[in-house]
């Protein structure tokens, strides 16, 4: 056990005497209240039934400890008890978070159901006569702040039964052990792994840290469900390392609590983003059949001419892989091409895959947005700007942003910003709306990524402000995904609840392959620099992301890692 005396909430050194409490999160809720939505099956009536277990989102919460870092320097977390639970249901496990974000999180309750009830279902082999939820044996101390003041933060792990896993952390403003009747742990064959995720807390040179977690596992087809607790140890811990705590499991196949048809569309017509393009956005978004109308060709391997599409592509090749074999490319004539390279705004439309998330505990609402063309990158080197000729253009661009709602009370929780190789998920807090609770979305000039806000967003060296620019600006060019979308797929409502576009299943390039002459735009550019500024040709190209040398088509939504498998961050 090791003591840390900046850690301490009334440490000397902060800018808060020893009589005032550091500043405590403050609730977030979304700009309008969350509607009634239609009737259905398990769908936001708060409780979701995981097999052997059921299970509540508390998000109400009684400060236990509060601590500041590094002497003030940097805000540190507080640490939450779970407050509320409904009787029969047992707490898993404290909340933390950072005090410099509003108060929005969760943690679960469970209870046992009854072994008979016909809600109950096992996907699994199991004569286990043992309970579901068990009382911890006792708890060992992980760390504390300091042993010989009072109001420190002591932190306990449950010590589960054999059989059983500890669900999470719990902290103590006093040295005594918690009491077992605390939490509860849960049947192990009722749980999954989890890991590491974002870093809530480092405490200077001490070796003490706090994490949130993650199922290992997830995916449309993965089971881990997050308690909402958080993780913490004194020696260093791998992203990927299994922890001493776990997850729970959702053993329901049915997956009640996902939304059904109509409760999908009242999702989208009250949380639909309306996404902004900039100004000066001369690659347009289309709908996927004004394309396949206004000439887009399917090309073949060894055929010199391309075929017209039908516009519902009912003419591709369907399923299979990736092999090279076809393309699509923009029409053969100059003024067919000039003409599709500027989209049509007027015919965009979101296409929308809605699928389990978080073992089917969220809804992520998937939008999916075609832009016929890709325009060339925009780089920045220093205090320069320089338009490229044809770096970056390609065929064809998806890119897409995710709704993220929660299934026990319908409520909009992330979005999922895609930026190119990559993205980052951003908390409802820290969203833009544009009318109650619709977010706006900002997609970037030619390239086409989103973000949550305006501004210009560098991808390469932010250090050394060399890399392309994303500029992102709000204009008259936009896009209301609450009233202009098409449902093209949503697998766990079962077959023949919604019909997937013929062009969905054209898993080859929607683009040619293209291989830029780099070196000599390169050449062009660094010639352009003042002499002591100036870099190598191979410094720059280690600078630059890889895919502005060349550009392989890009492949429609299901051929992306998403389509089944969580966001990339």
């Amino acid at each position: 056990m090791l003591g840390c005396e900046c850690f301490c909430w009334h440490d000397k050194h902060s800018d808060y005497d020893e009589f005032t409490p550091l500043p405590q999160p403050q609730p977030f809720s979304l700009p309008s209240p969350i509607p009634d939505w239609p009737p259905g099956q398990g769908f936001a009536t708060g409780k979701i039934n995981l097999g052997e277990l059921e299970v509540v989102k508390i998000t109400k919460f009684e400060s236990v400890w509060s601590c500041d870092s590094l002497h003030g320097k940097a805000k540190g977390p507080t640490f939450f008890k779970p407050v509320g639970i409904p009787d029969g249901f047992f707490c898993l496990g404290y909340y933390c978070q950072p005090n410099d974000q509003p108060l929005r999180g969760y943690v679960l309750v469970a209870r046992e159901r009854e072994g008979s009830t016909p809600e109950v279902y096992r996907d699994y082999d199991s004569d286990s006569d043992f309970p579901a939820l068990k009382k911890p044996v006792n708890y060992s101390l992980i760390w504390s702040s300091d042993l010989d003041r009072n109001g420190c933060g002591f932190f306990w792990v449950p010590n589960a039964p054999m059989g059983y896993k500890a669900m999470g952390i719990l902290v103590t403003d006093t040295p005594e052990e918690p009491d077992d009747d605390e939490v509860r742990c849960v049947r192990e064959d009722l749980t999954e792994t989890c890991e590491i995720k974002d870093t809530i807390h480092v405490a200077g040179a001490d070796p003490f840290q706090v994490w949130n977690t993650r199922p290992c596992k997830r995916g449309i087809c993965c089971k881990g469900v997050s308690v909402g607790t958080f993780f913490c140890s004194t020696y260093l811990v791998s992203e990927n390392e299994e922890l001493e705590i776990a997850c729970l499991k959702n053993l329901d196949p049915t997956l009640h609590a996902m939304p059904d048809l109509n409760q999908i569309h009242a999702l989208i017509n009250h949380y639909g983003a309306t996404v902004f393009f900039h100004p000066d956005e001369d690659c347009l978004p289309s709908s996927v059949q004004w394309f396949f109308k206004n000439g887009a060709l399917l090309y073949e391997d060894g055929e010199l001419k391309g075929k017209s599409i039908d516009y519902r592509g009912s003419n591709l090749p369907s399923g299979g892989t990736n092999d090279g074999a076809f393309w699509i490319d923009l029409p053969g004539d100059n003024n067919g091409r000039d003409n599709v390279k500027k989209g049509n705004l007027e015919s965009a439309e979101l296409y929308v895959h809605v699928k389990p998330a978080v073992g089917g505990t969220f809804t992520d609402i998937v939008m999916w947005i075609f832009c016929p063309f890709n325009g060339p990158a925009n780089l920045k080197i220093g205090v320069m700007n320089i338009q490229m000729n044809k770096l970056g253009q390609h065929v064809s661009d998806w890119e897409h942003f995710t709704l993220r709602i929660s299934n026990f009370t319908g409520e909009l929780w992330q979005v999922y910003f895609s930026q190119h190789s990559g993205g980052e998920w951003v908390d409802a807090f820290d969203l833009e709306y544009i009318e109650g609770n619709k977010p706006i979305v900002y997609s970037s000039r030619h390239g086409h990524a989103s973000f949550p806000h305006p501004g210009t967003y560098l991808q390469g060296s932010v250090k050394l402000g060399i890399g392309i620019r994303n500029d992102a600006a709000r204009s008259k060019y936009f896009v209301d995904s609450s009233t202009r979308y098409k449902i093209i797929a949503a697998e766990y409502l079962g077959d023949g609840v919604v019909t997937e576009p013929c062009w969905l299943n054209y898993m080859r390039e929607w683009g040619p392959t293209i291989v830029y002459d780099s070196r000599s735009e390169l050449d062009r550019i660094i010639n352009m620099l003042p002499f002591f500024v100036r870099f190598s040709v191979e410094n720059i190209f280690d600078l630059f992301p890889t895919e502005l040398y060349g550009e392989e088509g890009p492949t429609g939504p299901k051929e992306k890692d998403n389509w089944e498998g969580d966001e990339r961050c």
